[in-house]
């Protein structure tokens, strides 16, 4: 009876972990966060694996709503690596006087210009004039757009009507009630109202649209960071968390159908979602002299537009992780 008392307590407290996903005879216990969304998507792959013993490290994992769940675990030492927004990651480094690192950048751009009931927008200058249901304003999908807009003559407080909500199910919501209508969403989001609306198009990719400006930057949403001091004692596990999540990115972009079941399974969202969705969502794993090039292209249009947005100043060389290529 006492062993019998021993592994259910033991199994209990592994139930207690929520998320928490182990490798069998594994004591390098990472501690990873993930934002619910395209953040956490790239990761799936990684999770499984680690799930059946066949990774490097063993992972303990949360999948957080929002961001305000994460950073104050990161900041008090609670997380050692976290999937979060790059401006956000700036943000801390400013914060914590530099104790944060960007290992990866693993999302690019997610946010896209739909148009319900017409094909009037073709274009970056076809929004003059429009009205623009929207999410994110204060965030990047605001600077974003804004920076966008003045690269083709155009004021986004002039020139379009911004109509933002707080939610992207209010937007829908909005434009369900309309013969034509205008937004912008991120993915997954699009397609879920696509499957809502059956005369929901995507209109522009903004991700393409920055990339068509040629500036040296690109437009991205999400970098995985991590703890400096967890860096410096623990450099061995931060680079076969790299390994690891290079190949589950690969993996879910390589196979989407598989990919999709994952996301279901670790509560991000619903497959059918995801395999529509996924090949949206711009997943990449940059690092390196790749991350050194793509990103402060992208956290200067944040600064010269609002400073607030990272944090107050750009971050130093020292908040870029510079490794061997993941392979």
């Amino acid at each position: 009876m006492k062993k019998i008392f021993v592994l259910l307590l033991a199994l209990c407290m592994l139930l207690s972990m929520g998320l928490g996903v182990l490798a069998e005879g594994n004591d390098n216990v990472v501690r990873l966060a993930a934002l619910k969304g395209p953040t956490a998507m790239g990761l799936v792959q990684l999770l499984d694996e680690a799930e059946k013993g066949n990774t490097e490290n063993a992972y303990d994992f949360l999948l957080a709503g929002s961001a305000d769940e994460i950073t104050p675990k990161l900041i008090q030492g609670q997380l050692d690596i976290a999937a979060i927004p790059v401006n956000l990651a700036s943000v801390l480094y400013n914060k914590t006087g530099g104790q944060l690192q960007l290992l990866a950048v693993n999302t690019l751009g997610v946010i896209y210009i739909v148009e319900k009931g017409g094909e009037s927008i073709q274009t970056l200058e076809d929004l003059k004039g429009k009205t623009i249901y929207a999410t994110g304003k204060g965030s990047t999908p605001e600077y974003s757009l804004t920076y966008l807009l003045s690269q083709h003559g155009l004021d986004i407080t002039r020139d379009v009507n911004m109509e933002w909500k707080s939610e992207p199910t209010e937007v829908v919501a909005l434009m369900n009630a309309q013969e034509q209508a205008v937004a912008m969403l991120p993915q997954p989001y699009v397609t879920v109202a696509q499957t809502q609306l059956g005369n929901l198009r995507v209109a522009l990719d903004l991700t393409a649209c920055w990339d068509q400006l040629d500036n040296g930057s690109r437009m991205i949403t999400a970098g995985i960071v991590a703890r400096s001091e967890f860096v410096q004692e623990h450099p061995e596990e931060v680079e076969a968390f790299l390994r690891e999540f290079a190949a589950s990115a690969a993996y879910v972009n390589a196979d989407v159908e598989g990919a999709a079941q994952l996301v279901e399974k670790y509560g991000i969202v619903k497959a059918a979602v995801a395999q529509k969705a996924l090949p949206q969502c711009n997943i990449v794993c940059l690092t390196g002299e790749e991350l050194k090039a793509a990103l402060p292209g992208y956290l200067q249009v944040l600064y010269d537009l609002n400073p607030a947005a990272v944090g107050g100043s750009l971050p130093a060389d020292d908040f870029y992780y510079m490794n061997e290529k993941a392979e």
